[in-house]
């Protein structure tokens, strides 16, 4: 074997190199390298994300198991800065004497399951994909039961297990029935043998590969598990899983359904459909019954999938591009919202809506974040979240599902209904109608990270609306 193939592997072996420092430090530290690894962690990341910001050229390894593009390493490097938002957001609750755990555990399973994330989004061979979709998987399962003292963490971590272990069956399932169906397990060659093999076994591979992936990414009516975990995990681990394990699942899936069954995408766009109408609208029906936050923002990231899959359904390269933007966009508006509610969560103890009651009073920057999040998620112009959901409803339209997106659009009133709910009980609401929060001040690390977050949403959302001033609709789709 040519071991310079594993070159081409730049981001995996800078991730892998981070993940072994971060190891050493731990394990062989003293008790002051211990007390700045959050940092060093921060630190080391962000010198990964800059390493690979610049797109790769395309390229292949290991016979063409390993595939990457400039469209792979712009995926990672969205991932990239997720996870280190994540991280930023993470150090006051790792370093919180009361929390019984090593730094480097949150740190290395964290990076490994994200190693396992880089994995799927460059695979060409279904035997590389698993791999990394078990490797993304089952860290995480400890990742939710980390917080060793709460003992819904465990069940949180147990629920998640029982679904991934299921989900990974069901996939499995699926290709055991593709490599029945093409002889093969190579994305490519499968286009090719079952582009004229249409038989009913094809059509329920297909149906098995989406309701495995649909665990991944809470699709209704795979999404029973999402409120629950999402509830009992420690925030931090929350924003991660809602964020960066969602948006690597998507564009996997992507990956899949434009590599492997592109060729005959009405099979798979029927299913899909119904997947979306139903994902978008029970995601939005459930969240406005939800009074605690975390549950809330379970609700409100299954009815996001629903509009992230406006993306691929669209099977276009123009329907690509917007989901990348879209997962972009969501990334910088999900976790100023889990920034908030974990500072929040970490100096009071509170996440229930009504103990947002009176919050501008006592934390007005802390609200002013959490509403231009709100707002974002919502999708109200000017901010960024109006162009994402713009640019993937026009990506929908212009492959032609135009009932989908109407659909889709009668559940935006919906969404910026409960969205608008968060916003009243911070700014109208009377504090004494609920538990007042004191004012407090956040850690230095939550304070960059929602910085962070906010410049992305205004920034995305005033280069948007420069590039649709001066370029013609027409190439948006409409």
């Amino acid at each position: 074997m040519d071991y310079s193939q594993f070159l081409v592997m730049r981001g995996e072996i800078s991730l892998l190199v981070v993940f072994l420092l971060i190891f050493l430090i731990d394990t062989f530290g003293g008790q002051k390298s211990l007390k700045g690894l959050s940092v060093a962690a921060c630190v080391l990341f962000g010198l990964h994300t800059i390493w690979n910001i610049i797109p790769a050229e395309s390229a292949s390894a290991f016979g063409g198991m390993y595939q990457i593009s400039p469209i792979a390493s712009l995926v990672k490097t969205v991932l990239n800065i997720g996870t280190l938002i994540v991280l930023l957001q993470s150090i006051s609750w790792v370093d919180t004497p009361d929390v019984k755990l090593r730094r480097g555990e949150f740190y290395e399973l964290l990076l490994v399951t994200l190693f396992g994330m880089y994995l799927m989004v460059s695979s060409g061979h279904f035997l590389l994909f698993f791999i990394g979709l078990e490797t993304a998987s089952l860290p995480m399962a400890a990742l939710i039961a980390i917080n060793k003292k709460d003992t819904e963490s465990y069940e949180a971590g147990a629920k998640y297990l029982f679904t991934a272990v299921f989900s990974s069956a069901l996939f499995l399932l699926g290709l055991s029935f593709l490599y029945g169906v093409s002889g093969t397990l190579y994305f490519d060659d499968i286009a090719v043998n079952i582009a004229t093999n249409h038989t009913p076994l094809l059509i329920a591979t297909i149906a098995f590969v989406l309701a495995g992936m649909g665990f991944k990414l809470s699709l209704v009516p795979f999404h029973l598990w999402t409120a629950d975990v999402y509830q009992g995990a420690p925030t931090q681990v929350t924003s991660y899983l809602s964020v960066i394990s969602k948006g690597s699942a998507a564009f996997a899936l992507m990956l899949i359904l434009y590599k492997v069954f592109s060729l005959d995408p009405v099979v798979w766009q029927g299913i899909m459909w119904a997947l979306i109408v139903l994902t978008i609208t029970l995601g939005n029906l459930f969240a406005i019954r939800q009074k605690n936050l975390k549950r809330f923002l379970a609700f409100s990231s299954i009815s996001q999938a629903g509009y992230i899959m406006l993306g691929i359904i669209a099977g276009s390269a123009q329907g690509m591009t917007a989901l990348v933007y879209y997962v972009l966009v969501y990334i910088f508006s999900n976790l100023a919202a889990f920034g908030v509610i974990s500072s929040i969560e970490h100096h009071s103890g509170k996440v229930g809506m009504d103990d947002y009651n009176g919050l501008y009073k006592t934390n007005p920057k802390l609200s002013v974040v959490m509403m231009l999040a709100m707002f974002s998620l919502a999708g109200i112009p000017p901010f960024a979240g109006f162009f994402s959901k713009f640019f993937i409803f026009a990506s929908a339209i212009h492959s032609g599902f135009y009932i989908l997106v109407l659909i889709a659009l009668l559940n935006t009133i919906i969404s910026l209904y409960y969205y608008l709910l968060v916003v009243k009980a911070m700014f109208i609401n009377n504090e004494n109608e609920g538990c007042a929060i004191a004012s407090f001040r956040s850690d230095n690390g939550s304070r960059v990270s929602l910085i962070v977050c906010v410049a992305g949403i205004l920034l995305l959302g005033i280069a948007s609306c420069v590039y649709g001033y001066f370029t013609d609709l027409s190439l948006l789709g409409i």
